[in-house]
């Protein structure tokens, strides 16, 4: 099911509550989907990023080619300082362009500190997400985010229709104050210096409303993009699961698949049966409450989940489940 999903839709956010394998699944997957022929964008949000420890590579911000067979996977760790030093360098740029030298020197000033403001870390996050996922769909065949702990996440994916609207919103503000410097110009004469600057900083937020749009339908349009929502089989990880499912819903996100990662065997001995038993009731509730949505259930494993071998054992049980 999972294979299927991953070889349908274009992208595939898969994420969960801390702790419970997020990491594993996506690389895992990412895998099979390249083994399967498949170009493959394996994109890591999370600030305590486990890419390169599980692939045993170097991943930076920069797309880093870390399989190839049949297709192949491209890692990226998103560094949010990178890109807000890429976006104020920009903006600085185009600042210095605009304003008279005698300014220069305190709008550097005022920039250096909005590097530091609050927002400005998921700000860059979203930005590069939003990028890659334009980048993405037209070089690969799957764009796969392996994801921040829940809340972190949720709040990412509720922002781009917000900003989208806010962005709006200071436009149509741009456009009155506009038609009010038009008229001013028609009764005195003259030409405005400040025309240059206005156009710029027009064509800058267009962009960027079109851009948080564009991430907006992508991620709301279920034949595209889908949420697989990685759990155990314990009592507080369904409770959050059934929580994200209903977040996600609410964003318009449609959940596609259900991961049941780390099931303790029945069969090993009398400790393990109990716990299976204990692990059967928590996922009843998941069950039962979302049972239009597939489940995969995978196995405790009993190797560290990291290197090639380790991702293709956990591949394989994908592929086979």
């Amino acid at each position: 099911m999972l294979l299927t999903l991953a070889a349908e839709r274009k992208v595939l956010f898969v994420g969960g509550k801390g702790g419970v394998g997020k990491t594993s699944v996506a690389s895992a997957l990412a895998l099979a989907r390249a083994r399967n022929g498949g170009r493959v964008l394996l994109v890591s949000t999370d600030p305590a990023h486990n890419l390169g420890h599980i692939w045993d590579a170097h991943v930076s911000d920069a797309a880093t080619r870390v399989f190839t067979a049949g297709g192949h996977v491209d890692a990226v760790e998103i560094d949010p300082q990178a890109t807000i030093e890429r976006h104020f360098a920009a903006v600085t740029a185009t600042m210095m362009k605009l304003l008279p030298e005698r300014l220069h020197r305190s709008a550097k000033a005022h920039l250096e500190l909005a590097k530091t403001a609050p927002g400005s870390h998921e700000s860059a996050v979203l930005e590069r997400i939003a990028e890659l996922i334009d980048q993405g769909m037209d070089r690969y065949d799957l764009v796969l985010f392996d994801t921040a702990p829940s809340g972190h996440t949720l709040h990412l994916l509720s922002l781009p229709e917000k900003l989208t609207g806010w962005t709006e919103s200071l436009l149509a503000s741009r456009s009155r104050s506009d038609r009010f410097a038009a008229a001013a110009r028609g009764l005195i004469g003259g030409e405005d210096p400040q025309a240059d600057a206005d156009s710029e900083l027009r064509r800058t937020l267009i962009a960027r409303r079109d851009r948080f749009a564009r991430m907006n339908k992508t991620i709301t349009d279920d034949t595209l993009t889908g949420f697989v929502v990685v759990t155990l089989a314990e009592k507080m990880p369904v409770a959050e699961s059934l929580d994200i499912v209903r977040q996600l819903h609410g964003l318009g996100i449609d959940v596609a698949s259900l991961v049941v990662n780390r099931r303790s065997p029945a069969d090993a001995g009398a400790f393990l049966a109990e716990r299976r038993k204990h692990e059967d009731t928590c996922l009843h509730e998941l069950r039962d409450r979302l049972r239009t949505v597939p489940m995969t259930e995978l196995p405790l494993l009993v190797r560290d989940m990291a290197g090639e071998d380790a991702l293709e054992e956990l591949a394989a049980l994908l592929t086979a489940a």
